[in-house]
């Protein structure tokens, strides 16, 4: 602790109150995988996960004050900690993984498991050590904006009101949304029309809740960025390429098709995620780069720091050992060494050993600074995945064999940093409102183990279902690492459309203009970006003539973030479930094709718009 900053948690150190309990353990463990496995579908989607940790909190806060009858921050406080490590290890899960697949092998599902438990283990054990140092010393300097904002939702739902109507109504109008367009087939769920006079020039949605309430999340410039980059793709430069391949037929790919004949989802697959995918890896890179000062001095003052041997006296200052922190970390190289599963080796544990210990004590730090959301978390692996495909390539490995362990360096290292992140953020709640720091870090790996337990079924399960790399699911992360793999071991990538990414990345931080966002919107699809633009909207509007009362458009905005989540949730559950019954062969549409056309679906979606905005902008009642 800082001088002159004061600290008194919420439930004081000598106050016993139910905390590590069976019930916050079997819940938080559901809540786990739940989110989990529906971010893992939202991150294959659109590139981007949402924080489990306020939903969470709840969902567990509506159970045991509305159900139970009882008061209990820190048994709530657990729930969310167990149940956001599934949604972090899910990350680092979707921006890797999926490589393995689009590259024709059959991943056992128990060894993606035990890639990603390997990863989320060594995040919350390395990330231990620190702990006292960025969470206590550096509080009122580190801000921790989602620890810090989960801490506040729990105190006020321990004082009264949850806000989990929203999330629910949230998750029904997902959840029913999902199955009438894309399980029943009532309407169609991706929409477009050709722009006249504009050859290859289209304008698409789809019209799916999920994109909505990413929207409002993201709020209106990063959804507005994402639309300007797909803009940008589908707009100018297919319509461009379309253009002079009227007259000189130079494809740069072998194909059937002549190039003038090419429509725009096949200019989009042959070029333009390219372009794209060059622009995304340069501007994580950039933000890596420019991140390098402030990163280094983090890790060094990190390690000086949590030298300070404060002693463990009060509850709310004990951590794991040193012992079971030593076996722990010893365990999983050993597992890395050991394990023919894990094509890694004795060079690629100690890979992992170095690259994992360095990004997650960077990480730990950084969301203190920027929050989990903006964590450079991509760029991180990416940097990870270049480095050792180099290395391994100098050392002999080559083929399938050097990729796949390149891939799983970068897949362990991926997932420790995103998890070393959410643990940061879940210890500073802790700290706020008094829980036991060592009982919040077995909580991290109970919910470590319980996602990575199912990860591999989902992904798997999502593959069979939609395929990776398609329209539907493009894991646009992972095809990244996929390029960046490819590149260094078989040099055989269209390196004039990755570079010609590359620029328009570097042309945007010339103009000061966030890369990440419009490079994103460059490489999906404009289906996904037009709906977010929607939501981001919404939020816009609400921050301009919402409550001029601080206080209650922080509550709207709050309403907004829960009503969304619901929305998000609720699809991606139904996503996964129809799925299933598509991986299982059973049909539960109602109708042979669409019994809507593409304005039904389009007034059907405005109309859900709507509802978001309703909730949002109405005055929250006082036992929401």
């Amino acid at each position: 602790m800082t001088e002159g900053q004061t600290y008194v948690p919420y439930v004081p150190a000598d106050k016993v109150m139910p905390e590590f309990t069976v019930f916050a353990v079997i819940l938080g463990v559901v809540l786990s995988v739940v989110f989990g496995a529906a971010n893992a579908y939202l991150g294959l989607r659109v590139g981007m996960t949402i924080s489990a940790s306020i939903p969470a909190a709840v969902v567990s806060m509506a159970i045991v004050r509305g159900i139970l009858k009882r008061k209990s921050i820190l048994e709530n406080n657990l729930v969310q900690t167990i149940a956001s490590a599934g949604e972090s290890l899910a990350a680092g899960a979707i921006f890797t993984i999926p490589a393995l697949f689009m590259w024709g092998l059959s991943p056992n599902p128990w060894v993606v498991g035990l890639i990603t438990f390997i990863g989320g283990t060594l995040g919350v054990l390395f990330m231990v050590p620190v702990r006292r140092y960025l969470i206590v010393r550096e509080h009122g300097i580190l801000p921790y904006p989602e620890g810090v904002a989960c801490a506040e939702v729990l105190v006020a739902g321990e004082e009264g009101g949850t806000g989990a109507y929203y999330l629910f109504m949230g998750g029904l109008v997902g959840f029913i949304y999902k199955y009438l367009g894309d399980g029943a087939l009532l309407f169609p769920t991706e929409i477009e029309w050709e722009i006249p006079g504009l050859k290859n020039g289209a304008i698409g949605i789809d019209v799916l809740p999920s994109l909505l309430g990413v929207g409002f999340i993201v709020g209106p410039k990063i959804s507005a960025y994402m639309l300007a980059g797909a803009l940008l793709g589908w707009m100018v430069i297919i319509p461009l390429i379309t253009f002079f391949g009227q007259t000189v037929n130079t494809a740069l790919f072998p194909s059937t098709v002549p190039l003038q004949e090419m429509d725009y989802w096949l200019m989009w697959s042959k070029y333009l995620r390219y372009i794209g995918a060059g622009a995304v890896a340069t501007g994580g890179l950039i933000s890596l780069i420019k991140e390098l000062p402030v990163m280094w001095k983090s890790f060094r003052e990190t390690l000086a720091g949590f030298s300070s041997k404060a002693g463990q006296v009060l509850r709310t200052d004990m951590d794991l050992s040193p012992t079971v922190l030593g076996i722990g970390v010893l365990a999983m190289i050993v597992l890395m060494v050991v394990l023919p599963e894990i094509p890694l080796g004795f060079l690629g544990a100690i890979l992992v050993a170095i690259f994992g210990f360095f990004f997650v004590t960077v990480s730990s730090r950084l969301v203190g600074f920027v929050g989990s959301s903006s964590n450079p978390v991509s760029g991180m692996t990416i940097a990870t995945i270049l480095g050792t495909a180099l290395i391994m390539k100098a050392a002999g490995y080559s083929g399938t064999t050097g990729m796949v362990a390149a891939l799983t360096v970068g897949a362990i290292v991926c997932t420790a940093a995103a998890i070393a992140g959410d643990t940061s953020q879940d210890l500073k709640t802790g700290y706020l409102v008094g829980a036991t720091p060592w009982r919040q870090q077995v909580g991290e790996l109970i919910g470590v183990v319980s996602s990575a337990a199912v990860i591999g079924f989902v992904l798997i399960m999502l593959n069979e279902a939609y395929g990776f790399g398609s329209k539907i699911v493009p894991a646009p992360q992972a095809t990244l690492m996929k390029l960046v793999i490819e590149g260094v071991f078989n040099a055989n990538l269209p390196w004039v459309l990755v570079i010609a990414g590359a620029f328009i990345a570097i042309s945007l931080e010339l103009l000061q203009i966030p890369i990440l966002p419009v490079a994103i919107g460059l490489y999906l699809p404009i289906h996904l970006s037009t709906p977010i633009v929607v939501g981001g909207l919404v939020r816009g509007i609400l921050d301009r003539v919402g409550s001029k009362n601080p206080e209650q458009l922080k509550s709207q905005v709050e309403v907004g973030v829960l009503y969304s989540s619901g929305l998000i949730a609720g699809e991606a559950l139904m996503g996964l479930i129809l799925a299933a019954f598509a991986y299982a062969g059973v049909s539960v549409a109602l109708f042979e094709a669409p019994a809507w056309n593409k304005w039904g679906a389009l007034a059907i979606f405005l109309v859900v718009a709507a509802t978001l905005a309703y909730y949002t902008f109405k005055k929250p009642k006082n036992n929401d």
